[in-house]
């Protein structure tokens, strides 16, 4: 088995979950780059492996729950970027899961002699700490910076495109009849990131691999409240939407975990990314309003207007 060391731009670039959101952004941001990109896929003829095939990435059929499969994937690799499957069970998210498979993969880059590798996981909040929830994602993190040579960890916050309903499910995130509803108190700034700008991050990274060693980025490209939000989704789109915060009694029929992350919230353990200084490392950081400028406003149009439209 061969390996290639991370600055050989000719090699390809692992993008793991590349079906998924931040795989599939940060597969295409390397492709319009110019970079080879290798994607990892369980279906090769899902739609969305298709539409990668055709912009020009390589398919190759892996599973993180199949570590022999692993192998042949990285052979010959640059770089990796790495996003383990999210498993949930009856109780939450499976921790343990979740970590088992973000080690397999971080194993089969050691062993394939592949140096660096780009680790999306999840924004730690004011007190110090990870969300709620993330306790896989700190496992992955922790075993990264232990086995391999040039890592480096994105923790982005809440995906703006989490209104389009790619949320947390179960009523919450999301637009449902003019309303936008979730844990966030109305009138307090909630950060959020747009897809395309963890891509940005990731190819800034693969691009500089020394710069990017070891570091940690919490990723947010701006901080409206959410009522704020909603008033600019309604500007840009020309269809009213309001914020609801939900209760503390519909959190908690929502699950233990909704209603934890609720309690944290209000105590203040926010997201603290510090934007003005990533926007010194990207200075093309999206804020809301340039998101629903870029695409935003379009997709939520295309998602609402056929429910406004008379039966």
């Amino acid at each position: 088995m061969t390996s290639t060391p991370p600055t050989d731009t000719g090699a390809p670039i692992l993008v793991t979950g590349a079906t998924g959101k931040q795989g599939g952004a940060t597969a295409r941001r390397l492709l319009a780059g110019g970079r080879q990109v290798r994607a990892l896929v369980r279906d090769l003829n899902a739609p969305a492996a298709v539409e990668l095939a055709a912009a020009g990435a390589r398919l190759v059929r892996g599973d993180f729950d199949d570590p022999a499969s692993l192998p042949p994937a990285l052979d010959g690799v640059a770089a990796v970027f790495g996003v383990p499957p999210v498993t949930f069970g009856p109780d939450g998210p499976r921790a343990d899961l979740e970590a088992a498979r973000g080690r397999a993969l971080i194993d089969a880059a050691a062993a394939a002699g592949v140096e660096q590798v780009v680790f999306s996981t999840v924004a730690s909040t004011s007190s110090g700490s990870a969300s709620s929830g993330s306790e896989g994602k700190t496992l992955i993190e922790e075993y990264l910076r232990d086995h391999v040579a040039l890592p480096t960890v994105l923790r982005p916050v809440r995906f703006m495109t989490n209104y389009l309903g790619l949320g947390l499910g179960r009523g919450i995130d999301g637009l449902s009849n003019g309303v936008h509803r979730h844990l966030f108190p109305p009138d307090e700034p909630m950060q959020v990131i747009a897809l395309e700008d963890i891509a940005e991050f990731a190819a800034l990274a693969f691009a500089d691999p020394a710069r990017f060693a070891g570091r940690t980025l919490d990723l947010a490209g701006d901080e409206p409240t959410p009522v704020a939000a909603a008033a600019a989704i309604t500007e840009a789109t020309g269809i009213p939407i309001r914020y609801e915060q939900f209760t503390d009694e519909e959190a908690a029929r929502l699950g233990p975990q909704i209603a934890e992350t609720r309690k944290r919230w209000q105590a203040g353990h926010r997201w603290r990314a510090d934007i003005e200084a990533l926007r010194v490392i990207h200075p093309g950081l999206r804020t809301l309003a340039d998101w629903l400028a870029e695409s935003g406003a379009a997709a939520i149009s295309a998602l609402l207007e056929p429910a406004r439209r008379p039966s």
